[in-house]
């Protein structure tokens, strides 16, 4: 398989440090031309490795920090933890990633959450959450897969929200807010395993989807 072309190593060098001007500049041309200077890249080239529209701009963004996130976390890191502290850890050190980039990510998700974007934002998602369960250690295919992801996607999606605006030392209230809906999704696995295929007694997904992504704080 043929690595990426220079145009994309470049892209790449640049997303990450385009989301931390984006804080000043915004998802805009002025973002990209301030990541260059800071990176020593050629302005020119930087601007045509970058893409063009904002949403693709921060689409590029959000694929660096789940490399980021990859690198991060190798087999052999993730070997000594259960599942609910790989969860955990995946999506804390996500947020950290991101940490310079906060304000921009605000501004981001208000762009995705436009109507042309939003098939764009669920794709963004669901490849998020796969990428976690799967450095996570999941190798399920079956309706397991799906669930799985959805409820991550939940979980991480209202964290990043209570992120967005928190303001305590250490972001600690995002900390026992994580926490708390990670234990939601432990409990939902661990009803999932007791009442598989029980008709009668199934599981309301869409309901503990809901309770995930607007849960009382």
């Amino acid at each position: 398989m043929e690595g990426p072309s220079p145009l994309e190593r470049l892209r790449r060098k640049l997303a990450l440090a385009v989301g931390e001007n984006a804080v000043f500049d915004g998802w805009t041309k002025a973002a990209v031309d301030s990541a260059a200077a800071q990176l020593g890249v050629d302005p020119l080239q930087a601007r045509l490795a970058m893409p063009k529209s904002q949403s693709d701009m921060i689409d590029a963004y959000i694929q660096e920090v789940d490399r980021a996130l990859e690198a991060s976390f190798t087999q052999k890191r993730l070997a000594g933890m259960k599942i609910r502290e790989r969860i955990r850890a995946l999506i804390w050190h996500r947020l950290e990633i991101m940490g310079p980039a906060r304000e921009a990510v605000r501004r981001g998700l208000a762009i995705l959450a436009m109507p042309q974007n939003v098939a764009q934002a669920l794709r963004t998602s669901w490849q998020t959450a796969d990428l976690m369960w799967r450095l996570a250690g999941d190798t399920s295919t079956d309706f397991n897969h799906y669930t799985k992801r959805m409820t991550l996607g939940a979980v991480y999606g209202s964290t990043l929200l209570v992120w967005l605006d928190d303001q305590s030392e250490g972001w600690a209230e995002t900390a026992a807010f994580l926490d708390r809906r990670i234990d939601d999704v432990m409990t939902f696995e661990k009803w999932k395993a007791q009442w598989r295929g029980s008709s009668d007694r199934r599981v309301s997904v869409s309901r503990f989807l809901g309770r995930l992504r607007y849960p009382p704080r």
